[in-house]
């Protein structure tokens, strides 16, 4: 996140980023808070000198940093918004779980709203339950699951939707409806972590966009996907481009 970086992002016609804290503030190597600031009051910056807008934080995940956790003692210690509705699971704590996430976003949601800003949920990936014997996939893996974790938050946490951590990711728009507030545009097949430019994976994106218009969505298309999928920051525009210009004309008779 250089200035030349981010003018380079620009110029292209980037608009909004995310920047993530993840292995920045929890995993083996976390930054001073000190340090962690100076970074960021550099980085913010470098952004409007750019003419760039930091649209979100991704606030870290991992079994260290997990807003669901049972171990109360664990739970309450981070003092940061977090948009994984959890870490990996157990068998059968589903519901226990869900109980833990409604404390910890609720706990947090007023200092959050003290700063302007919102906590978003996002959806994760999980086409089984099992990810592995004994364990199973995160929170927030199902359509039906995402909407009983969002009418158990207050009215004003809302959700963010990841298009390669689902099939058919239209279905979960369209259930979510004006709750959604931020997306991850990447392409991908809903079994695995693709991260592919759209185009390159199983995603209707016409679909897709049908249904964020549905939803009155007003957010930036927000990629996150992998670097070797694009040569630069144009590959990202004329993709847009690409898909908005599919989605106008199925609006056609």
């Amino acid at each position: 996140l250089t200035y030349e970086n981010l003018k380079e992002a620009r110029s292209a016609g980037i608009s909004d980023i995310e920047i993530s804290l993840t292995g920045l503030v929890n995993g083996d190597h976390p930054i001073p808070n000190a340090e962690l600031k100076e970074k960021f009051r550099r980085v913010k910056h470098d952004a409007d000198s750019a003419g760039i807008n930091i649209w979100s934080i991704h606030m870290p995940y991992g079994a260290d940093c997990d807003p669901s956790h049972v171990d109360e003692t664990i739970r309450s210690q981070p003092e940061v918004i977090l948009f994984h509705p959890s870490w990996r699971l157990g068998l059968n704590e589903r519901k226990q779980r869900m109980s833990q996430l409604v404390k910890t976003i609720t706990s947090l949601n007023k200092d959050v709203k003290e700063t302007g800003a919102i906590i978003v949920l996002e959806n994760l990936l999980g086409y089984k339950l099992l990810r592995s014997p004994g364990v199973e996939r995160p929170l927030g893996r199902t359509v039906e699951e995402m909407v009983e974790i969002m009418d158990l938050m207050p009215a004003d946490v809302y959700a963010a939707i990841d298009m390669n951590h689902i099939k058919n990711p239209e279905r979960l728009i369209t259930a979510l409806g004006s709750r959604i507030k931020s997306v991850h545009i990447a392409d991908g097949d809903g079994e695995k972590e693709c991260h592919q430019l759209p185009g390159r994976g199983k995603n209707n994106w016409t679909l897709i966009l049908q249904a964020l218009d549905r939803a009155g969505y007003t957010g930036p298309f927000l990629y996150e996907i992998r670097a070797k999928e694009v040569n630069g920051f144009t590959d990202l525009v004329a993709t847009y481009h690409r898909i908005y210009e599919d989605y106008i004309k199925s609006l056609q008779p």
